[in-house]
């Protein structure tokens, strides 16, 4: 939900997320300046326990195009996020016909590209 504090005149965002990890339910609450910002902070709040990396996972960038625009709030949107570890920069799209899932989408793959790509680059080093 939306949650204004009217005291300051700004709009904040609130986003619940619940994931398992393992065995292991977690069902975070945080907020952002945003809904995807909003989304972004509960993910990463419910995964930073498990996997230390997602605190070095920054998003830099989020772009939105609706596809098929003759379709009005039907159409179908693509969200583009750019998102970087201080080395290494990586995108990832989300499709879909509501644009919350569709940054959903591109936020998850973002973060399991980075866990993905940071379990590789420990097996490469093993083998070397």
């Amino acid at each position: 939900g939306i949650a204004r504090n009217e005291a300051e005149g700004e709009s904040n965002s609130e986003a619940t997320v619940k994931l398992r990890v393992g065995d292991v339910t977690h069902h975070t609450v945080a907020e952002g300046n945003g809904p995807v910002s909003a989304l972004d902070h509960a993910l990463r709040k419910a995964l930073e326990k498990d996997f230390s990396a997602i605190a070095e996972v920054r998003l830099i960038d989020f772009k939105v195009r609706i596809l098929e625009s003759n379709l009005g709030t039907d159409a179908i949107t693509r969200v583009h996020v750019e998102s970087t570890d201080g080395k290494d920069t990586w995108g990832t799209v989300g499709v879909s016909d509501n644009v919350i899932e569709a940054s959903w989408e591109a936020l998850v793959d973002a973060v399991e590209y980075k866990l993905t790509s940071d379990a590789s680059g420990d097996a490469s080093e093993e083998l070397a």
